[in-house]
């Protein structure tokens, strides 16, 4: 069984299109299949709102795309039910505007401006005016694991040794240890973003895809075949292979 796959977006418009249309290319070659977009739509890059007005029109006009949710997406939408609540994946010293996160980013997508560099309260209020109520109830009802063949689809990854349907959605969205060092195989292969590399990598059991989009760096799609795993160029597959050597991350 054959799926796509598109890491962290992260407001980037002009990779994800790009990266649509290696997909595209591919499935010309060797017929089409889902897509499935690995979450963290929104924040850091210029055009989360025309990220997620893309997908969503894909959806409707019946795209075969799946579109999972991450910790950056849902911390949007905990924004704009409350801007003084905390997502309970983020450091006591962070929050969702500060420049870290590129909320302020995400919110001058919709024409609120200097959003980090004002008091919290007008930019809540000019925030609910500007965000569409169509595009917080998208968010607020992406899945958080989708399962294709021998693959599952998550954003962060998943919590080693508790069954797929038993697994938190803080850990779905934000887990790093002890997923990223466990060598353990999780039974299907499990791909993933949320920690950002340099580029993709098979680690055997995993394969992170955010290559580091939302940090100025390119935006990854790949072809699943059962295991394999094939990196999209604007030359065609290059085989992905699991790396013995590739440091833990």
């Amino acid at each position: 069984m054959r799926s796509y796959a598109i890491g962290d977006i992260h407001g980037q418009l002009g990779l994800l299109l790009a990266a649509h249309e290696r997909i595209a290319a591919d499935t010309a070659r060797h017929g089409a299949a889902p897509v499935i977009h690995v979450g963290d739509l929104v924040d850091r890059g210029p055009d989360s709102r025309g990220v997620i007005e893309f997908l969503r029109d894909g959806l409707a006009r019946g795209e075969d795309w799946v579109v999972l949710k991450g910790n950056h997406d849902r911390m949007f939408t905990g924004f704009l039910a409350d801007p003084w609540a905390r997502d309970p994946g983020l450091r006591s010293e962070l929050t969702w505007l500060h420049p870290r996160l590129g909320g302020g980013a995400t919110l001058a997508s919709y024409g609120v401006a200097n959003a980090a560099d004002r008091p919290v309260g007008p930019v809540h209020a000019e925030a609910l005016a500007a965000v569409p109520e169509t595009h917080r109830a998208f968010l607020d009802a992406l899945p958080l694991l989708h399962r294709a063949g021998d693959a599952v689809f998550v954003h962060a990854g998943i919590r080693p040794g508790v069954a797929l349907d038993a697994q938190d959605e803080n850990d779905l969205l934000w887990i790093r240890e002890p997923f990223l060092s466990d060598p353990a195989d999780h039974g299907p292969l499990i791909i993933h973003g949320h920690t950002a590399l340099d580029a993709p990598t098979h680690y055997g059991n995993r394969v992170n895809i955010d290559s580091s989009a939302g940090y100025g760096g390119p935006l990854t799609a790949i072809a699943v075949e059962g295991r394999e795993i094939f990196v999209l160029t604007g030359d065609g597959r290059v085989p992905l292979l699991p790396d013995p050597a590739a440091r833990i991350r």
